[in-house]
């Protein structure tokens, strides 16, 4: 995660701006990757960085349907990081 961070961190702002946050979703810790923008998918990974699902965004707004109860399921939100950088 802290790799994928570091790459964000070198992209352009986001607009909205990025945030990753940590949640505990089917007994597992997971990671979700806000949407950068428009109706570009937000991404949920285990704790090895590879993707679980996209749960959001796309064309309808509700991702690739791998994991359609993660809003409703994840819980014990953490922030762990957001893009506090200006937007150009």
């Amino acid at each position: 995660m802290n790799r994928m961070i570091q790459q964000m961190q070198e992209e352009a702002t986001a607009n909205p701006p990025a945030k990753v946050y940590r949640y505990t979703y089917n007994d597992q810790e997971v990671y979700y990757v806000t949407g950068r923008c428009c109706d570009v998918p937000g991404k949920v990974y285990d704790m090895y960085g590879n993707v679980i699902c996209e749960p959001d965004g796309g064309i309808t707004g509700r991702g690739d349907g791998r994991c359609p109860d993660f809003f409703e399921q994840r819980k014990d939100e953490t922030l762990i990081w957001e893009d506090k950088r200006e937007q150009n």
